[in-house]
This record gives structure tokens, sequence and C-alpha cells, in this order.
């Protein structure tokens, strides 16, 4: 038999993992959680080793995640009608991913415990240079948008649904020309992020309620940094 070459094999892979994130909701909200901490771990100057075991914990949990959803369609596909021994596998293969999920808490823990107590003296006295605070802020908005659509079942993260993104980052933006600026910037500002809000209406992406809570969320994170900034 010939083997195959070994860049369909990681091309393999790569479609399990994105089946897995498209098809499970616990998946995207693992990926947003551990996105979200390495940015954090980032903005703290966490050290190498600290980092390490932050980024360890996550393939691991990612992997056990992948590992339950394996076993859930194996099991599946074996007994698709209701059977006291499949419950069973389907509880050990839930259990090992709470162990995991206890195990990721415990870490990030341990890694921001002295962190948290010295947040103050780290970030809220400390002044943040302002580009790196745009991205930031823009980051920030982004993941929170991909984390409540991923809470929310959303199967297109980046494309509909409640709240809208696109109005997220014009607003957020809008907001940090607001902060930063003053006269006709502000208006430029606001009026190109109206322009983005009225298209996704227009087209008939996202509703008034969608568009008007992706504007309040990217301009409340936004006023949040820049108030930390401060």
């Amino acid at each position: 038999m010939k083997k195959r070459p070994i860049l369909f094999s990681f091309n393999d892979a790569v479609q399990g993992i994105v089946h897995v994130a498209r098809s499970e909701r616990n998946m995207r909200i693992h990926i947003a959680i551990g996105l979200l901490v390495v940015i954090f771990a980032t903005v703290l100057g966490v050290s190498r080793l600290e980092m390490l075991a932050l980024v360890l914990t996550i393939g691991v949990m990612l992997m056990c995640e992948m590992i339950n959803t394996a076993v859930e369609e194996v099991v599946d596909f074996v007994s698709p009608d209701f059977h006291p021994w499949a419950g069973l596998i389907k509880n050990i293969s839930a259990g090992a991913v709470l162990i995991a999920a206890m195990t990721s808490v415990a870490v990030g823990y341990l890694v921001f415990i002295d962190y948290l107590l010295r947040l103050d003296a780290l970030i809220f006295r400390q002044t943040i240079p302002l580009h790196y605070l745009i991205v930031l802020t823009l980051v920030t908005v982004v993941l929170v948008i991909i984390a409540w659509k991923a809470g929310l079942g959303r199967e297109q993260l980046l494309r509909g649904g409640m709240p809208s993104g696109h109005a997220a980052v014009a607003f957020a933006l809008a907001a940090a020309i607001w902060e930063t600026s003053r006269g006709l910037p502000v208006f430029a500002g606001y009026a190109l992020a109206a322009l983005v809000a009225q298209s996704r209406i227009e087209g008939k992406i996202h509703s008034w309620l969608e568009v008007v809570t992706g504007a309040l969320v990217g301009t409340l994170i936004t006023l949040l940094f820049f108030q930390i900034r401060a």
C-alpha cells in the first residue's frame, strides 16, 4: 500500500480541528478563552516558564475536548440507540475534560495570582503606549465578540448574529479617536462608524439590535482601556 504524502496527513489533521471547532460550542469557547489568557499573560509580562505552563495547559485542554468529541462520535456510530454502557463511556470521557478544565483553572490561578495582586502597579499606574493600547483594545473587542457568538452556539463566528463585530470594531476606533482627538476627526470617525453599521443593516446581515449592541460593546471596551491608561 502506497504511503500518503505527509502534507495530506497534515491537511487531514487540520480538517479534524476545523470540524470540531465548527461543530462543538465548547471547543469554540475553549479556543476563545485560551486566546484571551495568552493576551492577558502577555500584557502582564509573565515569565517564559509561566507562559510555557499556560500554553501547555491550553493545548492539553483543547486535546481533551477533541478526544472527547471523537469518543462521542464513535459511541454514537457503534450504538445509535440508548445503552447504559454508551452513556457511561460518554460520562467518563466528559469527566476527563472536566479534570483538564479544573487543572487549567488551577494553573491559571497559580500563574496569575501574584500579578493580579500587583495589578494596580503593573497596569493602572503604568502609562501604556498609545499604539499598543489601540491594538490591544481592538484585539480584545474582536475576541469578546467571538467568545459571545461562540457562547450562543453560532456556527459562523465572523458573519451575522448577535452582536455585530463590524459595528463593534468601527465604534471602538471612533471612541479611540474621540479619546485622542477633538473636532473634525471625531466627527469623521463616528460618521464612518455609522456608515459601517448602516451597511450591515442594509445588507441584511445584522438587525438594528445586533448593530447597536456591537457598537456599545466596542465603545465601552475602548473607554475602559483608555480609562486604565489615564
